[in-house]
């Protein structure tokens, strides 16, 4: 089971030498991983660390499943960005439950569709109906977060990427279709990645495959459809697991029952932390990946992502949070997680995180124009001591959140000092010209 991140509650439903460097291609890592480096600036800064947060993790990494991907950016004097890439424990067969990181693609995939059905005249704000075809489905007719009160595929993607809201990944995931979206994720390379379920409705099979039919209209009348998308069924089959060690825990809660045997993942998403700072990496430095890696979207697509994943709850007035519910660091992990506090003075984080299960991820590129840094850092950790999952008894606030908010410090310090006066001026330029060209 998925639930929505919340600080406030539950969510849910090694060794040091194991280091390894990673080619700049992101596709190339399980055959660059095998090879250890000396000089891993991850690897120093972890194992120079002394603070409770990061020793007790590390003390035994294969039991908190941890993974780390570090990518540094360096520029040339024309400032096209180069990139280089570090990772601890880096482990594509171990699985880990990747919770809402999945909404990230599925809001890219959701906008490509839009372009491929350009005839139609369709936009991200163009309002739509969704109508119920199959047992557990539910209709959509209003949505009182929205300017205008009609659902759009644009504010479903705000929700997810501000507050990663599960019934908006759930309805774009119904929009764009269970095979459509698994497809889509095949072409641009990503060949671990499968996403085959809603979240937070214990979503399966069949119900999982079915999706609902969408009306799209010329305005909020409603009265004037632009096109009208039938139910579907995907009846091909699922794209396979790749990871082997599926089954987690020693014992799992299902409803009031507990079942003593680990819980089996195998029918669940799939999107390992390669594919997850592949997808990162292609949505902010589209230039910097093959075309083929590329998603088919249009700079005012890549700009809306670019928004939404960096801007606090606060600062969206549709939909409209309250600061108290939503901190700034409510979706923040990396450099910021744990209790609610404000940024960094400076800092923009652009990301996605997860949250169930005992997993915490963060897939981030964090940013500091005023400074001149620029890096990309995922993780993964598990913070289930019990090895009882669904149950709502994780360990987040003791080990999960305090190890990724320094984990984060960690390489932000370590970046500060690799800043130069021509690296500032070419950090403040690209992040604030190129990619805050979406309006408000």
């Amino acid at each position: 089971m998925q639930f929505p991140v919340h600080r406030r509650h539950e969510v849910s439903s090694g060794t040091m030498n194991r280091f390894f460097v990673l080619v700049p291609l992101l596709a190339a890592w399980p055959a660059a991983a095998a090879q250890a480096q000396l000089g891993n600036p991850l690897k120093q800064l972890l194992r120079r660390d002394t603070t409770a947060a990061v020793r007790r993790v590390l003390a035994n990494p294969d039991a908190h499943r941890v993974q780390i991907i570090y990518t540094q950016i360096r520029r040339d004097a024309a400032g096209k960005p180069q990139f280089k890439s570090y990772a601890y424990r880096l482990k594509p067969s171990e699985y880990f439950y990747p919770a809402s990181t999945v909404k990230l693609p599925a809001a890219a995939v959701a906008l490509q569709k839009m372009r491929r059905l350009n005839a139609a005249k369709l936009e991200p704000e163009t309002p739509l109906r969704i109508d119920s075809a199959f047992a557990g489905q539910t209709r959509v007719l209003l949505d009182s977060s929205a300017l205008g009160y009609r659902p759009t595929i644009g504010q479903y993607i705000r929700k997810v990427l501000l507050v990663s809201d599960n019934d908006a990944f759930n309805r774009l995931y119904e929009y764009v279709g269970q095979q459509e979206l698994n497809a889509s994720l095949r072409q641009v390379g990503l060949a671990q990645t499968r996403i085959i379920h809603r979240l937070s409705v214990g979503d399966k099979e069949p119900g999982s495959r079915q999706t609902n039919p969408v009306t799209f209209f010329a305005d909020t009348t409603l009265r004037t459809e632009l096109y009208r998308q039938p139910a579907a069924f995907n009846e091909g089959a699922l794209p396979p697991m790749v990871a082997t060690n599926i089954r987690i825990g020693k014992a799992y809660v299902d409803g009031s029952r507990r079942v003593e045997q680990p819980l089996d993942f195998s029918t669940k998403n799939e999107f390992p932390l390669h594919d997850q700072q592949q997808v990162l990496r292609a949505l902010l430095f589209p230039e910097s990946v093959p075309p083929q890696r590329r998603f088919g979207l249009g700079s005012d697509d890549y700009a809306f992502l670019r928004k939404y994943m960096r801007l606090l709850p606060r600062q969206s007035r549709y939909p409209k949070y309250n600061p108290a519910e939503y901190p700034d660091n409510y979706a923040k992990f990396l450099l910021a997680g744990g209790k609610a506090a404000a940024l960094p003075e400076g800092v923009r984080i652009y990301n996605k995180i997860g949250q169930a299960y005992g997993f915490l991820i963060d897939n981030a590129c964090i940013v500091d124009s005023v400074r001149g840094v620029e890096f990309m850092l995922s993780a993964v950790v598990y913070a289930n001591h019990d090895e009882v999952l669904n149950d709502d008894q994780y360990d987040y606030d003791t080990v999960g959140f305090p190890f990724l908010r320094r984990l984060g410090e960690l390489v932000y310090q370590y970046e500060l000092g690799r800043t130069a006066p021509r690296r500032r001026e070419q950090v403040r330029t690209y992040w604030s010209e190129q990619h805050e060209r979406a309006t408000p």
